[in-house]
């Protein structure tokens, strides 16, 4: 289940700074952080900024610095640096093997058409315009890395890439997308893992009783938050036993997609020094409720929000209708980004606010696509759309740029969205709402025959999505619901 900002606050595109759709370093989004790495210019230009970032890190105490990519499985995967050698990476980049496209995760490898294999290395360029010192590990600092060939050409599995390539796509029309992904998780009491939770509270869902049992820790997690530049919006104890959600400001979708991977590392860095462990799986515990990772967006043109003012559904103009009804429509080849595990579709069921159902509605939480208006007389900046099939195994530049190519098709197209639905679509009678697909080998077969996600992300890495897909299944299918929840528990 999921409070949304839009329930307590407002999707508010102001709140990040001041609103403007650039990176932290000034960069437009979307723009590439280096075109070829043999550039004399290029590499002078990044060699001084590591240098003067390098300096500041140091006197603030900082020793080593976390280069991080997020793989095929959603894990985060990271080779680290001394601040001293921050200047190197930030030039010539840190080695990477690209077997790591097609690892599982239990840390076992498949291979696909293009990637895979022992042969071959990569070059971890980290994005200075998001490098942040860490409150939740003293002495860390982190940067999101882009994967670039040895020869400085990118490398066509980037993940992180291929959001940006989706980005400049809409920049070209004119078109920013705003974004934030909600982040829900589970604590337990520290212990072996092969034991099921013991959680540290049992207070009732949404309870007073659950936010003073961690309070100390939940404060330590909003400043470290804060500290860190993330401005959160709220926080609060959600649905299950031991689960709380926090939300932070929307930003650009890059932006969001590399918040989603800090706010993660820190929650999870402040939970241990509570002796807290943490899930962000999507099922902790078979048939009870799991953790999402709602998507909200928000489509901009010349800094006005398309989903205010419009003739369509609640203001929608057209051109943003449109962009939702691509989406829609892709949503069960999408799941294969969005819910990628076969333990997503523990979560994805009908009467559990996950969106289970393909359809629409204003404010209706058991709809795939929530529409948000806002409340009234607050002002455009509010009006946003949820996604709610999606959760915290995706990796999140996937998840962007896969939704703004479906969008962006949408609009091309002039899709209209559908008749709404403004009840609980599992009351009406069975079949009459298309529900999205319930398994992983439902969601890979629609991904598998997308034209138009297979041109988006490429070939390499349209056919590594889907060998790691395919692996995953097979690695589980003898596997009954418990016994996935406990496999992938901490695995998230």
């Amino acid at each position: 289940m999921s409070t949304t900002t839009a329930e307590q606050g407002s999707f508010d595109a102001s709140a990040h700074g001041s609103g403007s759709t650039g990176l932290p370093d000034g960069r437009p989004a979307g723009e590439p952080i280096a075109e070829r790495l043999p550039a004399a210019d290029a590499r002078a230009d990044r060699a001084a900024r590591a240098r003067v970032a390098a300096a500041r890190l140091s006197a603030e105490g900082v020793e080593g610095v976390i280069l991080s990519w997020v793989d095929n499985a959603g894990l985060a995967r990271v080779k680290t640096v001394p601040v001293r050698r921050l200047e190197h990476a930030a030039v010539w980049g840190v080695g990477a093997a690209p077997c790591f496209d097609v690892v599982l995760v239990d840390d076992s490898f498949t291979t696909s058409h293009h990637i895979g294999g022992p042969v071959g290395d990569l070059r971890l360029i980290p994005d200075l315009g998001r490098l942040t010192k860490l409150a939740g590990q003293p002495g860390w600092a982190w940067a999101p890395a882009d994967r670039f060939d040895q020869d400085g050409s990118e490398h066509p599995g980037c993940q992180r890439r291929f959001a940006q390539r989706m980005i400049a796509a809409a920049a070209a029309r004119g078109l920013e997308l705003r974004a934030g992904i909600e982040i829900e998780w589970v604590v337990a009491l520290a212990g072996p893992p092969s034991e099921p939770p013991v959680y540290p509270s049992h207070g009732p869902a949404y309870g007073f009783n659950r936010l003073i049992d961690l309070s100390d820790y939940l404060r330590d997690l909003l400043h470290a938050l804060d500290e860190q530049g993330l401005p959160v919006l709220q926080l609060h104890p959600e649905y299950t036993t031991g689960q709380f959600e926090v939300s932070t400001a929307p930003e650009d979708p890059l932006g969001a997609a590399d918040t989603s991977v800090l706010v993660r590392q820190t929650v999870r860095a402040v939970g241990a020094r509570h002796g807290l462990r943490t899930s962000f799986a999507p099922a902790v515990e078979a048939g009870g409720v799991g953790n999402g990772g709602h998507l909200h967006l928000s489509l901009w043109r010349n800094g006005q929000n398309l989903g205010k003012g419009g003739p369509g559904p609640y203001g929608l103009t057209g051109e943003n209708e449109s962009f939702l009804a691509g989406v829609l429509a892709e949503l069960p080849a999408l799941l294969a980004l969005g819910a990628p595990s076969p333990a997503s579709y523990l979560r994805l069921v009908p009467q559990h606010w996950a969106g289970s159902f393909q359809c629409w509605g204003r404010e209706n939480r058991e709809a795939a696509l929530r529409l948000i208006p806002g409340p009234a007389g607050e002002g455009a900046g509010s009006a946003n759309a949820e996604l709610k099939c999606f959760d915290l195994t995706a990796n999140p530049y996937l998840l962007i740029g896969g939704v703004l190519a479906a969008g962006l098709a949408g609009i091309d197209a002039r899709r209209s969205l559908p008749t709404e639905v403004p009840e609980d679509p599992a009351v009406r009678p069975e079949g009459e709402i298309p529900r999205l697909p319930g398994s992983l080998a439902a969601s890979l077969a629609e991904f598998r025959t997308s034209g138009l996600l297979r041109e988006a992300l490429g070939e390499p890495l349209f056919e590594a999505v889907g060998a790691v897909r395919q692996a995953e299944l097979e690695l589980f299918a003898r596997h009954t619901p418990d016994e996935l929840a406990a496999a992938t528990r901490w695995r998230y």
